[in-house]
């Protein structure tokens, strides 16, 4: 019996009602893959909530780059924290980071403030100068769960430290492994007592849909579409 929660990151109307078609337990509604995520559109989150019953944790990133952010622009991610909480928002993934790669406690604090939703303190953790202070001052602040790949670009090759905080953390927050997770992964968390969730893409790319395509022209980064790819999401699920 599966015991675990699976999180898929979702950039489209498409992918996120397919991801949820194909049976992922929660989705984390997302703009601009190509940065690694920022805040989407109120009205692509409008039509996916209409059409799932899945719990959708928006992501409040005004840019794509680094995490440190000016005031003006920790502004603008609070009132956008108000606007999806207005329109019923199950959860916001975000993180602030300081020049010094330290958790910027204050403004963390304020977007905290900005709802009673549970909020997710994305990979900016990876980023950190120093991990086990960084999670003493996550917990703190009152974020449900951190996501993370254990420091590197991949779970992978941060597994070692994903098992570790794990354990520190206990009860107090949950460690969400995330960044090129696979099935096979789930071999080795499940086998420790506090893991709960798992962060995974299960993406692939699709061709278009069109029949003309101006060679002499490229308007984007991508030869396809990207997708869900639901062969993964079973992966997941059965193990």
């Amino acid at each position: 019996m599966r015991t675990y929660l699976l999180e898929a990151p979702v950039f489209s109307l498409h992918t996120g009602l397919k991801a949820a078609s194909a049976g992922v337990d929660r989705l984390e509604l997302c703009a601009d893959f190509a940065e690694g995520g920022t805040t989407p559109s109120i009205g692509v989150f409008r039509v996916l909530q209409s059409l799932i019953q899945i719990p959708i944790f928006v992501m409040i990133r005004p840019r794509g780059g680094d995490f440190v952010y000016s005031e003006r622009e920790i502004a603008a991610m609070i009132e956008d924290i108000k606007l999806f909480d207005q329109e019923g928002a199950d959860g916001f993934v975000f993180g602030v980071q300081t020049p010094q790669g330290g958790v910027d406690l204050i403004s963390n604090k304020s977007l905290i403030k900005a709802t009673k939703k549970p909020c997710t303190f994305h990979r900016a953790f990876d980023n950190m100068a120093n991990h086990d202070k960084a999670l003493e001052e996550i917990i703190s602040l009152g974020f449900t769960r951190i996501l993370s790949s254990g420091g590197f670009d991949t779970v992978t090759d941060g597994m070692e430290n994903l098992l570790k905080w794990m354990k520190i953390a206990g009860d107090r927050i949950i460690i969400m492994p995330g960044g090129g997770s696979k099935p096979s992964h789930l071999e080795t968390f499940k086998k420790v007592e506090h893991f709960k969730e798992i962060h995974a893409s299960c993406k692939k790319v699709s061709l278009s849909p069109e029949h003309y395509h101006n060679h002499l022209l490229k308007i984007s980064s991508s030869e396809g579409i990207l997708d869900i790819d639901e062969e993964i999401v079973l992966k997941f699920k059965s193990v």
